[in-house]
């Protein structure tokens, strides 16, 4: 007995949702992929002008260390 695809296997618990359920897994995948659609992809031109342009704000010291990152990020779970 062969196994099933995933296309299958979705079908299969898609038939078993609701109109409402559906409805919403709908807007999901249909939001997931309008976002993967939105990235273009760059250029190397583009992509070396970027890695340059942080580089630069790195040497001028325009950077976070691990422990400040770590510090600031304590109070995002609480929205501050």
């Amino acid at each position: 007995m062969g196994s099933i695809s995933l296309d299958q296997a979705f079908l299969q618990y898609w038939m078993r949702l609701s109109a409402v359920e559906k409805q919403s897994l709908f807007q999901v995948a249909k939001h997931y992929v309008e976002l993967k659609d939105d990235v273009a992809p760059i250029s190397v031109e583009q992509y070396n002008a970027e890695i340059d342009a942080a580089m630069k704000r790195m040497d001028a010291g325009e950077s976070y260390t691990h422990e400040q990152v770590l510090e600031m990020s304590k109070g995002w779970l609480n929205g501050k």
